[in-house]
């Protein structure tokens, strides 16, 4: 099992990474918690993994804190809940507004999230109200980047990371040109997402 890797960031495109380790090139998938606050490309980053192996294939997942990797996985000990859809929950909500909604039995904001539809989300509330002592009501907001693009490569960077988190291509652009107009110019890609996220989860 591989736990923790450390080493430079060589590509980054939300919710995937290429982390170079002595040489090594390791994919990693992120939630976008842990994307938002990674350096940029060329520095160096830390990840806390998990390991999922298949018949067909192996995928690490990163984390920038062990109570996250925590979280993700006890997610995917949910019925119905893998690993696509367990990074799509870190992604879509912070811990402590995940663990508020299980603990109010809040389904349709839960219902909300890719992929997640009433049976899954009544599940969440019922398998995982007793796994979240450790998860505070509510979670810092994810954080912001300075770094600025063109706004063509900040747009379809923002739309191409949704898509990856389930969503349909369609709904992605609608999210994210709604998130264009809160944001106003010069809005990184990173904040565009953040914003379509909380968008998405408080309407």
């Amino acid at each position: 099992m591989i736990g923790r890797i450390r080493g430079v960031l060589l590509e980054k495109q939300a919710p995937d990474l290429l982390v170079d380790v002595q040489g090594v090139g390791y994919e990693v998938q992120v939630s976008l918690t842990t994307y938002f606050g990674l350096p940029a490309a060329g520095e160096m980053a830390t990840l806390h993994t998990h390991l999922v192996v298949r018949e067909d294939a192996q995928q690490l997942y990163g984390f920038a804190t062990i109570a996250e990797r925590g979280l993700f996985r006890a997610l995917i000990k949910v019925t119905g809940v893998g690993p696509r859809m367990a990074l799509a929950i870190l992604s879509g909500m912070t811990p402590g507004d995940f663990a508020h909604s299980v603990r109010s039995g809040d389904v349709s904001t839960l219902m909300k999230l890719p992929g997640v539809g009433r049976k899954t989300a009544e599940r969440l509330v019922v398998e995982m109200k007793d796994r979240l002592d450790a998860w505070p009501e509510t979670g810092a907001e994810l954080p912001e980047s300075s770094r600025v693009k063109a706004d063509g490569d900040v747009l379809q960077e923002a739309e191409s990371a949704l898509i990856a988190l389930g969503y349909k291509p369609q709904e992605a652009t609608r999210m994210i040109g709604a998130a264009t107009r809160d944001a106003g110019a010069g809005a990184t890609s990173e904040a565009l997402i953040r914003l379509a996220l909380k968008r998405m989860v408080k309407t």
